[in-house]
């Protein structure tokens, strides 16, 4: 049984609390795309957890976690990030995590051509989150990447580098005036973060397939939604990966399986970090409250988060691309406060009323159009059935799965991990 968790919009959908509770039936979690440019935020009975790499069911004893070849890993972010989850007392062991070999390593010098960039583009930016991703992964495709298996082989490695360096410090230091880096301490930063990881480090397909014989179950973890795919997202305001379910089986190594069900989340409004369009977004007093109601900082950067009414357009649309079997709408209970919900259901572009997500100037131009629908106007954080919900909740979250054409299954009234409605 193969299930992918994605995201529907613009990310931050709160992906990583629905893996720690749908893990709990799987026997591995996979991430397959991505690096650590965007975080899961997970609550439950041990704390709280901000997770940017590694997929979430590391939360769980019981779960063998991948790290795949899709993935773009900063050895030293990782590194990091294990040693902040032992001091919680989360167990890591080659035993539970598992990172492919061909899998890709972030470098010190993406990092800093990513940064160098955005401040050179100035008021232009992209809204990087300045994580060495975009640099990254067109090194990958230009063929000029290391990855996590390259770490046993430090004599090739030590060879190979000296002319990748060379190339990489042309741009370092003729494009941006910037110091350029050198062979002893990117070997050095390689020895210092990636020995420590080398024990977890495997051919994750292999891995996969023999468990997949085995009867295991797999889930496959998203980062970002179908909106920041590099070719279905709002390019080029996008990641640079493919956030897309059907590349999930692609960027865990095991590119012949097909997927049983994707599980697609959405917020019960729209919320987005970065630049580019984002034609339901609100403004002043009614933004501010909407963000201070929903804690809406980004786990990876803190930024605060753009805010804004649920969009069918945008949504209908991530659904289709991620292929959702089922959804789960998050943060219902953060609507409470109103006492009337701001719905976006169409664009206005150029005059006309537009039902499908459009493409590049149109996207800049939308304007929304909203309904009103009735709010609730009460806790609900405490309620586990359907029945619970006051009516005009349950209204919603059917409005919601009408306009978008496709079941919600899961509803989610908090963070922590039992508060959740199963339909």
């Amino acid at each position: 049984m193969l299930t992918a968790v994605v995201g529907i919009n613009w990310g931050d959908e709160g992906k990583g609390r629905m893996v720690d509770l749908l893990s709990e039936e799987q026997d591995i979690v996979v991430r397959y795309q991505g690096g650590n440019n965007a975080g899961h935020t997970v609550i439950n009975d041990r704390g709280e957890f901000i997770l940017n790499l590694l997929p979430s069911g590391i939360l769980r004893p019981e779960i063998t976690n991948v790290m795949g070849c899709g993935m773009v890993i900063d050895i030293e972010h990782l590194c990091k990030e294990i040693g902040r989850l032992r001091e919680k007392g989360i167990v890591i062991s080659p035993e539970n995590l598992k990172i492919s070999e061909r899998a890709v390593i972030c470098m010190p010098y993406h990092v800093m051509q990513d940064c160098l960039e955005e401040e050179r583009l100035g008021d232009a930016k992209f809204g990087s989150t300045r994580r060495g991703i975009a640099p990254v992964y067109g090194d990958k495709y230009l063929k000029k990447a290391l990855r996590m298996g390259d770490l046993f082989q430090p004599e090739a490695l030590r060879e190979r580098l000296p002319s990748i360096l060379d190339w990489k410090n042309l741009t370092l230091t003729e494009v941006y005036h910037a110091e350029g880096c050198t062979v002893e301490k990117i070997m050095d930063w390689l020895k210092t973060y990636g020995e420590p990881l080398m024990p977890y480090v495997c051919n994750a397909g292999t891995f996969l397939t023999e468990a997949l014989k085995n009867g295991k179950r797999v889930m496959f973890e998203a980062q970002l939604g179908a909106l920041r795919d590099i070719d279905f997202g709002i390019y080029p305001y996008t990641s640079s990966s493919y956030t897309i379910a059907s590349y999930a089986p692609i960027g865990a190594g095991i590119p012949g399986r097909q997927l049983d069900k994707t599980v697609g989340i959405m917020k019960a409004y729209s919320t987005c970090v970065g630049e580019g369009p984002f034609t339901a977004e609100m403004f002043g007093e009614e933004a501010e409250a909407l963000r201070q109601a929903g804690g809406e900082y980004g786990a990876a950067t803190g930024r605060p988060r753009r805010v804004g009414g649920f969009d069918v357009v945008a949504s209908k649309y991530g659904v289709r691309v991620q292929g959702a079997t089922e959804l789960a709408v998050t943060k219902l209970d953060v609507l409470s406060y109103l006492k009337e919900i701001p719905v976006c259901v169409s664009y206005d572009v150029d005059g006309k009323t537009v039902t499908e997500f459009p493409y590049g100037r149109d996207l800049t131009i939308a304007k929304p159009n909203y309904v009103t629908l009735k709010g609730w106007n009460c806790d609900i954080s405490g309620c586990k059935t359907l029945e619970e919900l006051p009516k005009e909740a349950v209204e919603y979250v059917r409005f919601l799965e009408k306009a978008v054409e496709c079941p919600v299954k899961y509803i989610s009234v908090g963070a922590e991990r039992d508060a959740i409605i199963v339909l």
